[in-house]
């Protein structure tokens, strides 16, 4: 759809600030650059007669100035000037402003000059004697095009603001700050440590970075340091060749080699041992690495993102993590907020989950009543926005009607629907349209299981403890729920 340039409505809101268009004869700005005066005051009058807001220059490095001061919608340059050349012109306002259109017009055509300009980013090429009805057609086209992108962008941004970024749910204050961060941080190169309580979305902000970046196209390769035995680790990373210890029987590509061009995500760095800290300080600041029981340096183009839910501060003065290493990864931190601070996106969190668990349980449920949200709002969030979601699925699972009730939801969100006590059941009574046994139980485990592993810091052997499962017992569950050590 092709805007006029008469009737251009741009973003404005009303009173609930609710996006609205309105009409407006807002001009465009355009500026027109030749050393010709006549050629400049032809266009000049032209321009205006079609109801734009015209500036006209004799200088290019003049009308560049003017360019980086103003809001400008289209340029429209002379190619052959004395100082500054039209595609020199070009060249510089694509730097400044890569959205703002700019037509070159010529007396001196040639294929190489037109190739030149279209390649400098130019959007059209007009030679002189031009057909005045096809500039202006061009002209009326070029605006209509820079107007579409400053208000798709507009509306991305209120998208943003409205419903979250890159996967995350949430329009608080503090996510919004945490949105504006990862746009600026996606377009450096510099290494990125996030940190937060677990279950804040460590793992979803560093996909975002790279989303966000010039390396999307390129791997993301995502590594949990806590995850992996320690025996096997640096082969996990760097790769080994073929004999360089028992079971490996050919060689094995690693983890950042399978990164290269694009994001390496270590995650819970502070789970690696201080031998391969060492090994990984010289990764950062060499780019490169040797397999394990290999002899030739392997190089690599990464962008390093660390993230941990410890205190590092506190493990690096206990030396339980290197000082060099910490200063290394930590060039720009990112900090992500636990679910309690802020719970005004509890609400947009809990309508989220449950659109995606109703399917998978293939219920009718849409909304949340007034007890189960204030029950929601009261609650703390130990184990954050991860825990929310375990709720919902719960309270999806068990609920019959086409509303959450307080009834539906775990006992410990208000005390106890049931008492709340350890070996308490789940429910008090059955509820007036019955339940789905077996899935009420299997929820029940999934979320003590993922809580006492949690509370053990991951350690399954003192997790099953909590439980009063037998280790044997607890790996059988983890299997069964594809439950890991997060």
């Amino acid at each position: 759809m092709k805007l006029s340039i008469f009737n251009f409505s741009p973003l404005a809101r009303d009173p609930d600030g609710n996006l609205l268009k309105r009409r407006n004869m807002l001009k465009a700005k355009i500026v027109i650059v030749d050393d010709e005066k006549d050629m400049r005051d032809f266009l000049e009058i032209m321009l205006r007669k079609e109801g734009y807001e015209v500036t006209a220059m004799s200088s290019a490095r003049s009308a560049l100035e003017y360019c980086r001061g103003n809001n400008v919608d289209l340029a429209i340059t002379d190619l052959k000037m004395p100082g500054m050349s039209g595609i020199e012109f070009l060249r510089e306002v694509k730097e400044g402003g890569p959205d703002i259109p700019v037509i070159m017009i010529t007396a001196y055509a040639s294929v190489e000059t037109a190739i030149d300009a279209m390649k400098a980013g130019a959007y059209d090429y007009f030679i002189k004697p031009f057909n005045i009805d096809e500039v202006k057609l061009n002209v009326r086209n070029a605006v209509s095009h820079r107007r579409l992108i400053k208000e798709n962008r507009l509306l991305k941004d209120d998208l943003m603001l409205r419903v979250g970024f890159q996967g995350f749910i949430g329009v608080s204050q503090r996510m919004g700050e945490v949105y504006a961060l990862i746009k600026n941080v996606s377009r450096t190169k510099s290494n990125v440590f996030i940190t937060g309580e677990s279950g804040t979305g460590k793992e979803l902000a560093a996909r975002a970075i790279h989303f966000e970046s010039d390396r999307k196209e390129s791997p993301f390769v995502a590594v949990n340091c806590g995850a992996i035995p320690e025996n096997l680790l640096e082969s996990e990373l760097f790769g080994h060749m073929k004999g360089a210890f028992t079971g490996a029987v050919t060689n094995k590509e690693g983890l950042a080699e399978k990164a290269d061009g694009g994001v390496f995500f270590l995650d819970e760095i502070t789970e690696l041992p201080l031998h391969l800290q060492v090994k990984l300080l010289r990764f950062i600041q060499e780019r490169n690495f040797r397999r394990v029981g290999g002899t030739a340096d392997i190089t690599v183009d990464i962008r390093l993102i660390a993230a941990s839910n410890r205190d590092i501060e506190a493990d690096v003065k206990a030396g339980r993590f290197r000082e060099d290493l910490f200063y290394r990864l930590n060039v720009i931190r990112i900090e992500m907020p636990a679910l309690r601070e802020r719970k005004e996106d509890i609400s947009a969190l809990a309508m989220h989950f449950i659109e995606k668990f109703r399917f998978e349980h293939g219920k009718n449920i849409t909304k949340l009543s007034d007890g189960a949200m204030s029950a929601l709002m009261a609650y703390e969030y130990p184990g954050n926005v991860r825990e929310l979601e375990n709720i919902i699925e719960h309270a999806v699972a068990l609920e019959s009607g086409d509303t959450i009730m307080p009834e539906s939801l775990p006992s410990h969100l208000k005390g106890g629907f049931g008492g709340g006590e350890a070996g308490s059941p789940l429910l008090a009574e059955l509820p007036p349209g019955g339940i789905d046994l077996e899935k009420n139980v299997e929820v029940y485990e999934k979320t003590m299981i993922r809580d006492a592993l949690k509370r053990a810091g991951g350690v399954k052997k003192k997790a099953a403890q909590l439980l009063g499962l037998s280790f044997r017992s607890m790996r059988y569950k983890l299997s069964k729920y594809g439950i890991g050590e997060n």
